[in-house]
């Protein structure tokens, strides 16, 4: 996907650690208190740009995992003090535990229940008994409607602009689309569009507390109206 490779630097023109710091702060709440002591070493699963663990990582010791060597370099450049590491989220093992796993948005593209259970596995293989897993789907299917979205940023060199247009071809099946509509504009003030499409994941909650068993947590929903839908699961004792 272009915005994951080719379009990787222009991430933080497009958004900034800022515009996550109330959501980072929730996720670091919960993780906070999911346990006592609360949990010190975090694996985060697609860590993508580093602006969520650019807050977390101020109470937690944050492994970051991404596929993209491109996100990487975004994310070494955010977050320098962490632990950085390549792989695919369905298939890592790093033959270690951690006190806490963060999936966030990530997760949206297992557009499978066999991919979303994939990953579910590899956060419960590296937690440590009694640890704590937290996931953070953008959708739910229950409460999923179409949507608009934009932004973007100035920086001296250049400046970009995006639309984000979220829609469910076919309601039947466990995927929607997320149109991108990018302009880019570059140091001489020359202009550019880029479209990127995308297909994530949409399922019910039931669909996702069924894996998560299967996958050996206990879990629970957690909601507030100003984030999302989430899952605080625990890998037992």
């Amino acid at each position: 996907m272009k915005l994951y490779d080719e379009l990787a630097d222009w991430w933080p023109i497009m958004a900034g650690p800022a515009e996550f710091r109330e959501e980072a702060l929730f996720f670091d709440r919960l993780l906070s208190k999911s346990s006592n002591p609360p949990p010190r070493t975090v694996l985060d699963l697609g860590s993508g740009s580093g602006n969520i663990a650019f807050h977390l990582k101020a109470h937690f010791a944050m492994t970051l995992v991404d596929m993209s060597p491109q996100m990487l370099a975004v994310n070494r450049a955010v977050n320098p003090e962490c632990e950085h590491l390549q792989g695919d989220i369905r298939n890592l093992r790093l033959g270690r535990t951690f006190d806490a796993v963060f999936v966030h948005d990530a997760v949206c593209h297992m557009t499978t229940e066999s991919d979303l259970r994939a990953v579910m596995e590899t956060a419960f293989a590296h937690l440590r008994p009694g640890g704590v897993a937290l996931f953070v789907p953008d959708e739910m299917r229950e409460t999923f409607v179409p949507s608009t979205d934009h932004g973007g940023n100035d920086r001296e060199d250049r400046s970009l602009r995006y639309v984000q247009w979220t829609t469910d071809p076919d309601p039947r099946d466990t995927a929607i689309l997320v149109d991108f509509g990018i302009l880019l504009r570059d140091e001489q003030g020359d202009v550019r569009v880029v479209h990127e499409r995308q297909t994530h994941g949409l399922f019910a909650r039931a669909v996702w507390l069924r894996l998560l068993r299967k996958a050996g947590f206990t879990a629970s929903v957690v909601s507030d109206e100003r984030i999302r839908d989430l899952f605080l699961c625990r890998r037992p004792k």
